[in-house]
């Protein structure tokens, strides 16, 4: 079974974040890097599932050239092989331009089953893999705890709300969205992180890739939220008073 994980990286969670001169984004100059969580899991349920059905796992990432350590993190935890989106910066922040790339980049490819992250950790639009799906015209499940293979087809086991969940029989090609927390994240041997200097990256610029179509979404300004001070005094007796007070900690404030 070829199974293609798409991966991405974010700032590491003790970076101190700041705004840009230009307020469009995050000052990165100063960050570490790591794999987005969500994906790292999709990553561990690809290779545990190469385990048990036999294939390869192809990790694929659009990113500036920074990105290539994570792709070998990828590539050392046991991935066959990589796609290397080459894009500047952090590349487009727009789900459906991402997708659209990313599809592009693997016509070639055609894997029986595609694997992201739910959501990312930076941006946490939680819509790449979905759109992804309806590019390549796949069929697709979210919020993905388990995946077994069933027949020509494979069974997954969904996240409901309330501690319910939900199996669900998909055919192949498909693909699946992966919920954080799934399995255990298997670390980085000596010997995968020696394999993973002679592993195939396959680098594509993303101009070739092209962008099909206006952005939709576009970050105007991004600010940290302002700290203010309000005094309220309710009139009434003291019971009405503490109605009132009561009504605004349960639906303004939303502390009750």
């Amino acid at each position: 079974m070829k199974i293609v994980v798409a991966i991405k990286q974010v700032p590491s969670r003790d970076s101190q974040l700041r705004v840009n001169s230009s307020r469009t984004w995050i000052d990165d100059a100063d960050f570490g890097w790591e794999i987005n969580e969500p994906d790292a899991y999709a990553l561990e349920a690809g290779l545990q599932l190469k385990e048990k059905v036999t294939g390869e796992v192809v990790v694929l990432c659009a990113g500036p050239e920074r990105a290539g350590q994570t792709i070998r993190e990828a590539l050392a935890k046991g991935a066959d092989r990589a796609i290397h989106i080459e894009t500047d910066a952090a590349g487009p922040s727009d789900p459906l331009i991402l997708a659209r790339m990313m599809a592009r980049a693997l016509e070639s490819e055609k894997p029986e089953l595609v694997m992201t992250g739910l959501q990312s950790d930076d941006l946490g639009y939680g819509q790449t893999g979905v759109i992804l799906a309806e590019v390549m015209g796949l069929p697709h499940a979210t919020i993905i705890m388990n995946i077994e293979q069933a027949g020509a087809g494979i069974k997954v086991k969904r996240e409901l709300e309330d501690g319910w969940f939900q199996y669900v029989e998909m055919p192949l090609p498909a693909l699946v969205t992966v919920q954080s927390g799934a399995t255990k994240l298997r670390y980085a041997t000596l010997m995968g992180i020696k394999r993973a200097k002679t592993k195939e990256v396959r680098r594509v610029p993303a101009a070739e890739l092209g962008a099909a179509g206006q952005a939709s979404i576009r970050l105007d300004r991004i600010y940290t939220p302002e700290k203010t001070k309000h005094s309220q005094i309710f009139d009434g007796s003291a019971k009405e008073a503490v109605g009132k007070l009561v009504e605004k900690l349960r639906f303004e404030a939303r502390v009750i």
